[in-house]
């Protein structure tokens, strides 16, 4: 009787342990597969444009002024006036002029009657030595103080600055006037060291203005700086522009366009893109064999609905464009239609 107990508490005991087994198996179910939608993506030529923001400048820049404080007695123009290479701009009180001529006109009087008196002998070669080297010297100086009296234009262009009127004292702080010169002008641009070796003289570049919308003006590179900016890791670049109708003008807004041809990149949706919490790095959620991988991708240019890929992502890759809220990295997915 008593054995008999013992086999039914050893009964009991297993059942327990077995029941126990099944209610274990119902508390930890099998974790399901995040569902997730897939595309492949496929690379194509793109074109790399870059766009750059800038202001015109005067291809030539020049300040009218005296080298030294005269009396203004007549300026001839104004700003905005345009004006021709030679042409005269200020006159300047010319009083020590006509002294100075007058100086000049006795010397040249006494040089002759000295060159007249050597020729036969009647002055020594150091007296007419003397008496041509003060006429040099007289020439010297009226011809200084007439330039310097008769301001004159050193380029064609526009008056764009006039600082004084007729019957002011020049004062050297600042220029009688700013004379630019406006065909051509110029545009400077700072370009990523990236394009360094593909930037070349004569390249052509696309110029459009605030000033002028939907109409296009072309310009050419005329210089490339030797050096890289170490801070920026850009070069400057100068772009002339023809400008024969004298439409564009210094200070106006620009935005130059540069071609550096095409390049074979991926492209990706907008959808597949995830960005990670707290930084500006972009991410794609590649499929392969059953699991994802969390991969960072370098952005290019966002054209339509898709994204270029500079690296990160390879052609014929599976990326994810759906369900990328619960994946991580190495996680199984299961890819629905």
């Amino acid at each position: 009787m008593k054995y008999i107990k013992t086999l039914s508490l050893v009964a009991l005991g297993m059942l327990a342990v077995s029941c126990g087994s099944k209610s274990d198996e119902k508390a930890a179910p099998q974790e399901t597969k995040v569902q997730v939608k897939i595309t492949k993506v496929t690379s194509e030529n793109i074109p790399q444009t870059e766009i750059y923001t800038a202001t015109v400048e005067s291809d030539v820049k020049n300040n009218i002024a005296p080298n030294t404080t005269y009396r203004i007695e007549r300026i001839y123009v104004d700003v905005g006036d345009p004006v021709r290479k030679g042409q005269v701009l200020v006159q300047l009180d010319a009083s020590n002029l006509q002294q100075l001529k007058l100086q000049l006109e006795n010397q040249k009087v006494e040089f002759n009657r000295t060159a007249q008196l050597y020729q036969v002998g009647g002055a020594s070669k150091a007296e007419y030595d003397n008496a041509k080297l003060q006429l040099d010297v007289y020439s010297t100086q009226y011809r200084q103080l007439v330039e310097n009296t008769q301001l004159v234009a050193p380029i064609s262009g526009v008056v764009t600055v006039r600082n004084y009127d007729s019957g002011d004292m020049y004062s050297v702080e600042k220029p009688i006037l700013t004379i630019e010169q406006t065909n051509p002008v110029k545009v400077m641009v700072n370009i990523s060291e990236l394009y360094y070796k593909q930037i070349y003289k004569g390249m052509p570049v696309d110029i459009q203005l605030d000033a002028y919308e939907g109409e296009t003006f072309y310009g050419k590179v005329t210089i490339v700086s030797p050096t890289i900016d170490q801070s920026t890791h850009t070069f400057p670049v100068e772009v002339t522009i023809s400008n024969p109708e004298q439409k564009v003008r210094p200070g106006m807004y620009a935005r130059a366009t540069v071609n550096f041809g095409s390049q074979n990149h991926v492209l990706v949706p907008d959808e597949a893109l995830v960005k990670q919490i707290g930084a500006g790095d972009r991410y794609v959620y590649v499929y392969k064999d059953g699991k994802v991988s969390y991969n960072k991708v370098e952005l290019g240019k966002h054209i339509g609905s898709k994204y270029e890929i500079l690296s990160g992502v390879k052609p014929g890759d599976d990326v994810v464009i759906a369900g990328q809220s619960r994946l991580a990295n190495g996680k199984e997915v299961e890819v629905i239609k």
